[in-house]
């Protein structure tokens, strides 16, 4: 996994977080068993950024938590976008660091868990899960919760 952090706030990203970035990412791919070299890009922003990107591609007018953009539809016969590395492209998430800190303290835990949070939901967007239907949601959080378990971020 070849995980490329872009920190675009004016806050510094301690390693303990970058940390659990990529532990976040790395259960999540292997709880999925998805063992092809990849390509994961995570941009760190604001929340007036992930909120300019949020009514941009989904034209809803607020900041939010997370974003994802995932490349892969997993279709039937589906070729990979591939980059120079021979690494599929897996997609984009994007985090609002503000959000992060402000749901970090709402629900009572670190921004670490936090942060590994709303990257392990992310991947499993880019792992072809969504939550729109009762049922996808439920399983869709289920991994998430197994996923922070076996990473050492559980529910505090």
């Amino acid at each position: 996994m070849n995980l490329l952090i872009d920190n675009r706030t004016e806050e510094i990203l301690s390693p303990e977080l970058e940390e659990a970035i990529l532990k976040a990412a790395a259960e999540s791919l292997k709880y999925e068993e998805f063992d092809e070299n990849c390509e994961i890009s995570v941009s760190i922003v604001d929340n007036e950024e992930i909120r300019q990107i949020n009514k941009q591609f989904r034209n809803i007018d607020r900041a939010t938590d997370v974003l994802s953009f995932p490349m892969l539809t997993f279709e039937e016969g589906e070729e990979a976008e591939v980059n120079e590395n021979d690494e599929i492209i897996l997609g984009d998430i994007i985090i609002s660091l503000e959000r992060a800190r402000e749901q970090a303290e709402e629900y009572g835990h670190s921004l670490k868990r936090e942060i590994a949070f709303l990257t392990a939901h992310s991947m499993l967007h880019l792992l072809g899960y969504d939550h729109m239907e009762p049922e996808e949601e439920a399983e869709m959080f289920g991994r998430q919760k197994e996923i922070l378990i076996q990473a050492g971020f559980p529910r505090e």
